[in-house]
């Protein structure tokens, strides 16, 4: 069972109590943008198999969204942040360098 901490409340809550949110720091698209980069936007996801960054709701919490850092392969979690931040913060960047030697940081979309 997936359990995350959340960054604002502190607790420790199960999937069960979370809202998954897809992939995190998408580039949002909007009105004046092409249909290509709209359709982009929509459908498009990275889906890696590995480190990946995703959104999550503590919908049965404090109901506030965040960021979490976790490897798709194996579930371990590195870490959690909150949503209104741009990128993870370096202590999460350094304990997956730690665990995945030769790991870069890829940046965003």
């Amino acid at each position: 069972m997936l359990i995350l901490r959340c960054p604002y409340c502190g607790m420790d809550v199960d999937e069960t109590d979370l809202q998954p949110g897809g992939e995190a720091h998408l580039k949002r698209e909007g009105p004046g943008s092409s249909d290509e980069d709209f359709e982009d936007y929509l459908f498009l996801r990275a889906n890696p198999k590995g480190v990946h960054i995703e959104r999550w709701r503590h919908a049965h919490g404090c109901g506030k969204w965040f960021h979490a850092v976790r490897c798709t392969n194996t579930l371990e979690v590195f870490g959690t942040y909150p949503a209104q931040t741009l990128e993870p913060p370096q202590e999460i960047k350094d304990k997956i360098a730690g665990k995945r030697p030769g790991w870069s940081w890829g940046g965003f979309k």
